[in-house]
């Protein structure tokens, strides 16, 4: 029996991957890996150079991303097919060889891993490795403290309605907005309206070539980067105590 090893390949950048990731990847001789049809794949860039001359790659395709809306019964349908058959095509691999999947990040936050591990549970042998979050990367790229003192960070959905955007903004000291993408106006909208739009940059690529570090006001809102993420830095409530 083989077992199935998910790999968190942190932020991006090669360099920011476990000790453990990086030689679990080094050894492997089966790489899967989440991508969009015809790109390579950001998980696959990350380790580019890394891997074993003779290795068997499976790139996981997905049906869809961006194309329709994710909260359609379709994009419902079409996920939830294209993660039965890989799991079943990865069960398959792993009853007979060790398959090493790619995550960026932590496979645990977010991770579209985790659509297959809970298809998997029970069938078959699962390590999961740790990586440093993206988020955690791109507020290091800032260069100032996401959080301090008694500061509460909340992690919100650029998908999220417009309205429940807002309410979240206005309730927490710092944020972290994921998924924005084509989400972005109106995350800049919900900024804006709380009060928030001054304090907040966009780190697009974070830690990886080509990455773009900018205050968000400053960003046409016409420009929708997909590798990109929204943060609000926290104020360090009460921090005099620590002083």
């Amino acid at each position: 029996m083989g077992r199935i090893i998910c790999c968190g390949l942190g932020p991006g950048n090669p360099d920011l991957m476990s000790v453990r990731a990086d030689r679990e990847v080094r050894a492997a001789k089966h790489i899967a890996y989440f991508r969009k049809k015809g790109r390579p794949g950001l998980a696959r860039r990350i380790v580019e150079g890394l891997l074993a001359k003779d290795i068997c790659e499976y790139p996981m395709e997905y049906p869809v991303t961006t194309e329709i809306a994710f909260d359609s019964p379709e994009y419902v349908r079409l996920l939830a097919g294209f993660y039965d058959e890989w799991a079943e095509h990865l069960a398959r691999l792993a009853r007979a060889v060790d398959i090493v999947v790619l995550c960026e990040g932590d496979p645990y936050f977010y991770g579209s891993f985790m659509h297959l591990h809970a298809r998997l549970k029970g069938q078959v042998e699962i390590e999961v490795i740790a990586g440093i979050p993206g988020m955690a990367g791109c507020w290091n790229s800032v260069g100032r403290p996401i959080a301090l003192g008694d500061d509460v960070m909340t992690v919100v959905m650029g998908t999220l309605a417009e309205e429940k955007l807002e309410r979240r903004v206005r309730n927490s000291d710092a944020l972290v907005i994921m998924k924005t993408g084509r989400n972005l106006k109106k995350v800049r909208r919900a900024l804006q309206a709380a009060g928030r739009l001054g304090d907040a940059w966009l780190i697009e690529r974070g830690t990886m070539p080509g990455e773009r570090v900018v205050r968000l006001k400053d960003v046409d809102e016409t420009d929708c980067p997909y590798f990109a993420i929204v943060l609000v830095h926290g104020q360090g409530r009460r921090m005099e105590a620590a002083e």
